[in-house]
């Protein structure tokens, strides 16, 4: 169902982030982000030479993580292609704190302990959210895929595991959706019947 109708707007900014996730040769999953922030009008901008354009890039900021199967970072690395201010590109090794880190509840909360404030870059730390649910997606498949090659079943307690279970409103352990798909996690609260 779409969105109501919108009162009469003109634009004035557009954010755009697109994230894929890669099955590698080596076994290991990269998750790429991009992030690119533009506006409808021109503005002034000393660093890049004195003008912006209506539709150029104000951010484009891009970042690589390597996970490995436990939703570990093995790796990072970030580049910032535009940005208002060319101090902007030297904070991009900061990518490399983020490895060590596990993609499970918490994570941003240690994303932000990392690599945030003044010690990184909001519009990466921002990027880092929907990197981690592709992540999260790309895992998901990649089990899944194993598990019609092998004839295992290992997907959901890994899927449970990487905190699906009770991370939103289908998934609470109490749903219906719960009760039908694992229903040995399902525990009823006698509010849908049960």
């Amino acid at each position: 169902m779409p969105l109501p109708s919108p009162e009469a707007r003109k634009p004035v900014h557009h954010r755009r982030i697109e994230c894929d996730g890669y099955r590698r040769d080596d076994g290991l999953i990269d998750i790429e982000g991009r992030l690119v922030d533009t506006k409808a009008f021109d503005f002034p901008n000393k660093d890049r030479g004195g003008i912006i354009r209506a539709g150029e890039a104000l951010h484009d900021i891009r970042l690589r993580i390597t996970i490995d199967l436990e939703m570990i970072i093995v790796d990072a690395a970030a580049s910032i292609d535009a940005a208002p201010y060319n101090y902007c590109s030297r904070i991009t090794p900061v990518a490399e704190k983020l490895i060590g880190l596990r993609i499970a509840p918490g994570f941003r909360q240690q994303v932000k302990q990392r690599i945030g404030g003044v010690q990184g870059c909001t519009h990466l730390t921002e990027l880092l959210g929907p990197i981690a649910t592709t992540a999260v997606q790309t895992l998901v498949s990649e089990l899944a895929r194993e598990e019609r090659e092998n004839g295992e079943s290992a997907i959901d307690e890994k899927k449970l595991a990487m905190g699906f279970l009770d991370s939103c409103h289908s998934l609470a352990s109490d749903s219906p959706v719960v009760k039908e798909h694992w229903p040995k996690f399902y525990k009823s609260s006698g509010e849908n019947g049960d």
